[in-house]
């Protein structure tokens, strides 16, 4: 129910192969300061990845598409955990 509180990390593959997994809360830490930028592939496009805050003040990331809920995000396979 609490869109802030659904991942608990994020990860993806590098471009030699490596997969890699960090916590939500290092993602937001480094898409807030502009250490590195995230994304999805939705419909064929590139969605940035954003910092969103909940009604409690609660960070979260989310796709910069979605409305409230990071649907881009949850849509994609476990990362593992």
């Amino acid at each position: 129910m609490n869109h802030d509180r659904r991942l608990l990390h994020v990860g993806g593959v590098n471009p030699d192969g490596a997969h890699w997994r960090i916590s939500e809360a290092e993602a937001i830490v480094a898409v807030e300061i502009g250490r590195w930028n995230f994304y999805v592939i939705s419909q064929g496009r590139e969605v940035g990845i954003v910092v969103g805050l909940s009604k409690y003040g609660n960070k979260y990331l989310k796709g910069a598409d979605d409305t409230l809920h990071p649907t881009s995000l949850l849509s994609l396979p476990d990362c593992g955990g």
